[in-house]
């Protein structure tokens, strides 16, 4: 990944007008096989760990919770957490792994982050969120952003995102990516919070004016990366969640789209083989194919032999013993010529 500068510039960023795009932190999904194979998508675009809670970065099994590959640069640790001394050394150690970013997460509702008051149950207390972002800014060098929500429950989102956003700016954040919705901690599920508090980018944009000098990227709901590209024209940056792991072909053409890469047809068969290749290695050192192939299943949504691909990712990539070879043969059931005559 060489000639990348990490996406630690925010203020760079912002001088020079490069928008960013990135894939957001997602519990379950976002994982190191998920984030390589999103990575020879998209070269540029900035990527996210799931969730890890401070207590685990610092007293847990750290290669398996931290490790990542090289070529997965730029990328970011998402940390879980409320205590700002143990943020801190989470921080230091992430920046020790090698991590170009820090990012503060206030904006998880599930249960498990209630029980240990963080994640969206910070959005009530501005000032702890500040004092954790001020403490991992003394630990570490690489910026430490915030990812929140709108506001949570019965907050007026009015003056509960601008207390947020103006504490960890004051305390020194490098950027605030905000999920343009509510989270309501009491009544709807984890699941149920990603779709139901509707979706306000309004709000997200009157913030944005309202802080010119600051990096402000927006998250929710976004489908397609045209509709990210709109986004930009209010804010810094725009975060795909669902439809980037769902539908990720989606990603290869960020880096034309936004960051002068040549436009052409992406070359689909060499990312077979570099997944191949790289499913492999994981399965020579213990793992399954299915850790790797499960990420890909959508691949070529909307492509004919996309149902064919998808089942035999789904069944046969599962099986013990499954090898690469498994890959290739879901993927010479995509009907490429198909594709050509129709263009």
């Amino acid at each position: 990944m060489t000639g990348l500068k990490p996406i630690e510039r925010y203020a760079e960023a912002r001088k020079s007008g490069v928008r960013v795009v990135s894939v957001a932190p997602m519990m379950d999904w976002t994982d190191r096989h998920c984030r390589f194979f999103h990575r020879q998508l998209t070269r540029r675009a900035l990527l996210y760990t799931e969730m890890v809670v401070a207590d685990a970065v610092i007293h847990g099994a750290r290669e398996r919770l931290l490790g990542f590959d090289d070529a997965e640069h730029p990328v970011a640790l998402q940390l879980g957490g409320s205590d700002p001394q143990k943020l801190a050394e989470a921080a230091r150690i992430g920046e020790a792994f090698g991590y170009d970013e820090i990012n503060l997460n206030v904006g998880c509702p599930s249960d498990r982050v209630q029980s240990g008051t963080f994640g969206a149950c910070l959005m009530k207390v501005p000032p702890l969120v500040a004092d954790s972002v001020a403490a991992m800014k003394v630990a570490v060098k690489i910026p430490v952003t915030v990812k929140c929500r709108i506001g949570v429950d019965e907050q007026d989102p009015e003056p509960a995102l601008n207390a947020l956003a103006d504490g960890v700016f004051a305390a020194g954040a490098d950027a605030l990516w905000v999920h343009a919705r509510k989270a309501w901690l009491e009544g709807l599920s984890p699941k149920e919070n990603r779709d139901i508090p509707p979706l306000d980018y309004d709000r997200v944009y009157r913030l944005k004016a309202g802080k010119p000098n600051k990096f402000i990227g927006i998250n929710g709901g976004i489908q397609s990366l045209e509709e990210a590209v709109r986004h930009l024209d209010h804010v810094d940056g725009a975060m795909l969640g669902r439809a980037a792991y769902h539908t990720p072909g989606i990603l290869a053409g960020v880096d034309a789209a936004l960051y002068g890469a040549e436009p052409g047809a992406f070359d689909f068969a060499a990312l077979i083989d570099t997944m191949a290749d790289y499913a492999a290695r994981h399965i020579e050192q213990g793992g399954r194919l299915g850790h790797v192939t499960r990420h890909m299943v959508g691949l070529f949504h909307g492509l004919p032999g996309a149902r064919r691909f998808r089942q035999i990712l789904s069944t046969d990539a599962t099986k013990s013993g499954a090898g690469p070879d498994v890959l290739k043969a879901a993927y010479a059931a995509v009907d490429f010529d198909r594709v050509e005559k129709a263009a």
